[in-house]
């Protein structure tokens, strides 16, 4: 029989930052992936008198890692045994607001930032002291600027052959930094797609003997954080300034709720430096990445567009994020619609 090697990928209850988890199974070629199942009691998601819990595939892929033609990497939602969503599962309530607002006709593109760790130390910092003070760093070329350069190609390379809507790479302001983008997709396939980007960058990362954190403060001191800036636009926002600027006060109505729920270590990073604004208050400007929000000059010029949601952590649950800005901007927003 001919068969093919699907790794179901999930994301597990560790806190305050949850992980990725992912295991094999083998399957036949003719058929699409089905419900399985793990032990929860093994990933903070049960007791060991109740461990059962369920993967139901949502997305699918090629697998761009293993030299199967026909491989899969299969991403999932864990579900109870009674088949409904379990409490780590946050992509059940995404699905819920993406229909609830499915009028808005929303879409987003995620930057995720990362840093790359050998050992105990960021990638390019030296074995003591630290290295050159931020500047030539971002956007850099040359070997005393530029760092992890080879897995970081590899990983776009993996994305590209996994089908990612991915459309961009960059390096970052702090040695070691980097970062891609995914999008421009509606809450649940952008989210589905950057869990699976991630995936592929721990998997590619252990190829090189470093490993990438999305911590969002990576190195204390006088260094950039790391954050997943959520760019989003919805119907009416791709016709209308006004719209823009409305989506960009309605999210400081609910600006707690959104830093309560934006990643772990949220304060560490949006300090008001940095090209941060504080998470302790609220504001958006045009061209302005010291802002909450960024509305990019183009947008202003045009007279239509996106905006910028900056104060995700790099460790957020898109699920979540993408969650909470539809709800917003549902709820609170005159003419997003």
């Amino acid at each position: 029989m001919d068969v093919r090697r699907a790794e179901y990928i999930w994301i597990d209850g560790t806190t305050p930052t949850a992980k990725l988890r992912s295991k094999t199974k083998i399957i036949p070629l003719d058929e699409d992936p089905p419900i399985w199942g793990f032990d929860g009691s093994s990933t903070n998601q049960a007791p060991g008198n109740r461990s059962d819990c369920v993967l139901r595939p949502v997305f699918n892929c090629p697998d761009p890692t293993r030299k199967d033609p026909n491989g899969l990497l299969v991403m999932t939602e864990v579900l109870l045994p009674e088949m409904t969503p379990h409490s780590t599962n946050t992509r059940a309530a995404c699905e819920a607001a993406s229909k609830t607002y499915a009028e808005m006709e929303t879409v987003f593109g995620i930057e995720q930032e990362y840093t790359f760790f050998r050992g105990m130390r960021p990638l390019g910092f030296p074995e003591h002291g630290f290295p050159p003070p931020q500047g030539g760093y971002y956007c850099g070329v040359g070997a005393d600027e530029v760092f992890g350069r080879d897995a970081v190609e590899a990983h776009l390379d993996a994305c590209l052959r996994a089908g990612l809507k991915i459309f961009g790479i960059n390096a970052e302001v702090m040695p070691g930094q980097w970062e891609f983008q995914i999008g421009t997709l509606p809450a649940l396939d952008v989210s589905d797609q950057l869990w699976v980007a991630r995936w592929l960058l721990y998997r590619v990362s252990e190829e090189f003997g470093i490993n990438a954190t999305l911590y969002p403060k990576p190195a204390r001191g006088d260094w950039n954080g790391a954050g997943a800036h959520t760019n989003f636009s919805t119907r009416k926002m791709r016709s209308s300034y006004e719209a823009c600027i409305d989506a960009a006060e309605a999210l400081g109505k609910t600006h707690d709720l959104h830093i309560e729920n934006y990643g772990f270590g949220i304060e560490e990073r949006l300090t008001g430096l940095h090209e941060t604004s504080s998470y302790k208050e609220f504001r958006y400007g045009v061209s302005d990445r010291g802002a909450s929000i960024r509305i990019p000059w183009q947008v202003e010029v045009e007279g239509r567009g996106y905006i910028e949601d900056r104060r995700p952590n790099a460790n957020m649950d898109p699920y979540v994020v993408t969650r909470l800005i539809l709800e917003t901007i549902g709820t609170h927003s005159k003419i997003a619609a």
